[in-house]
């Protein structure tokens, strides 16, 4: 249980600092003072991961075998669309370029670009926070 909410915050976190870095055409959230919102969408976030992720990945197996696993990019980008799709659905404030409702070359950079701040903010603090191995 205690995992669950730290890889909460983490997504949080990575969520926060990708809509800083990026510009508002790319990436959004307009979550105001009602902090709840971000941890919301982190749960979307965290379950479209945990849940859909794994299934994508699997059935795009061959074609990451081929291109060397650079689809894993556009997986992320793809997943991160739908993060967008179920918080404007849940009118949590969460928006990619022009997604929802429309796709724009500004969405679609916007998703490729944000998934990979995500993943490096995310991995750097999962990496900072997780005990150390030895061997």
């Amino acid at each position: 249980m205690v995992e669950l909410v730290i890889r909460i915050l983490i997504n949080a976190a990575a969520l926060w600092v990708a809509v800083q870095v990026l510009p508002d055409n790319l990436l959004s959230f307009s979550f105001g003072n009602d902090w709840w919102k971000l941890l919301a969408v982190a749960l979307v976030f965290a379950l479209v991961n945990s849940y859909i992720k794994p299934i994508v990945k699997a059935l795009s197996f061959p074609i990451s075998l081929m291109t060397l696993g650079l689809v894993a990019f556009v997986i992320n980008a793809a997943l991160l669309l739908l993060v967008a799709f179920i918080s404007g659905s849940l009118k949590l404030g969460f928006k990619v370029g022009d997604f929802p409702p429309n796709i724009t070359s500004d969405t679609l950079i916007g998703a490729l670009v944000g998934a990979l701040i995500i993943s490096i903010v995310s991995t750097l603090a999962s990496l900072a926070l997780s005990p150390r191995k030895l061997f």
